[in-house]
């Protein structure tokens, strides 16, 4: 959620210890629970206001936690639904959910002081096929990176195989947002581009947590940001779709802590 713009790569990763990781994984299973709880709520005529509004209280009074999204930046609801062609970003409000819409709902909590951030595509009854596509190429996008994870492998290594599998589908890659280290911070380093070269970036390395979330697009790449000043949309209105989860670099592979206990990848 909120990915930063691709910038020069500082040299500021933050290794995060056990007693870290342990709160991380409390901050993670929360934010997982929510998209479980909105789960059965997304459906025809329902407002994404309504889904934002059901999702704070959730994290308030049931979570005892903090939505992180919530005046982060000027951003004002708590969560972000971005519906067909919106990328990113989109902001709740009072257009009512039709037959055929797919959205993404981007979730980040804060519990004791650090973040927990994922996000997924939902369908409202039967998506139009390009929809269903492109949701599941960015499913499986998201997938191959965070299989990926584990020491010794380069950022590089991971966005190269994400947008060779888009483009392979006839997809495209959003360039210009991605993903980003996360602990006490929202946004910390390194950031996580799902594209470019295999043996560049930063090499991976026990303790780091990031997100994996590529942003893909049915059509061209090029996006544009709507006058809010947070909304993104693709450029030719194709269809844009989105998966996210945080994952821990371990010292022998990695763990996903935003996947709930009774899935699998």
């Amino acid at each position: 959620m909120f990915q930063k713009s691709p910038k020069k790569p500082t040299s500021s990763i933050t290794f995060k210890t056990p007693e870290e990781i342990e709160k991380m994984r409390v901050a993670g299973r929360l934010a997982a629970e929510v998209l479980r709880m909105i789960h059965p709520h997304v459906r025809e005529g329902v407002t994404t206001e309504y889904l934002d509004r059901l999702c704070h209280d959730h994290i308030v009074n049931v979570q005892q936690a903090i939505p992180a999204p919530l005046n982060y930046r000027g951003f004002p609801k708590s969560i972000c639904t971005s519906v067909n062609h919106v990328v990113c970003h989109g902001i709740p409000g009072p257009k009512t959910l039709k037959k055929g819409d797919v959205l993404n709902i981007d979730i980040t909590v804060i519990k004791d002081g650090y973040h927990g951030d994922t996000s997924r595509m939902f369908h409202v009854g039967p998506a139009p096929i390009a929809a269903q596509r492109v949701s599941r190429v960015s499913y499986e996008c998201m997938c191959i990176g965070l299989r990926m994870v584990r020491p010794g492998i380069r950022l590089g290594d991971i966005g190269h195989a994400i947008q060779k599998y888009a483009e392979a589908q006839h997809c495209s890659v959003v360039r210009e947002y991605c993903g980003h280290g996360i602990g006490r911070e929202f946004h910390e380093e390194p950031q996580v581009l799902h594209y470019g070269n295999p043996g560049t970036g930063v090499e991976l390395v026990p303790g780091m947590v990031f997100t994996i979330e590529p942003m893909i697009n049915a059509g061209k790449r090029h996006v544009k940001v709507l006058p809010d000043g947070w909304t993104v949309v693709t450029k030719d209105h194709s269809f844009s779709a989105q998966w996210e989860h945080t994952v821990l670099v371990t010292d022998t592979g990695h763990e996903i802590l935003t996947l709930p206990h009774d899935e699998t990848l």
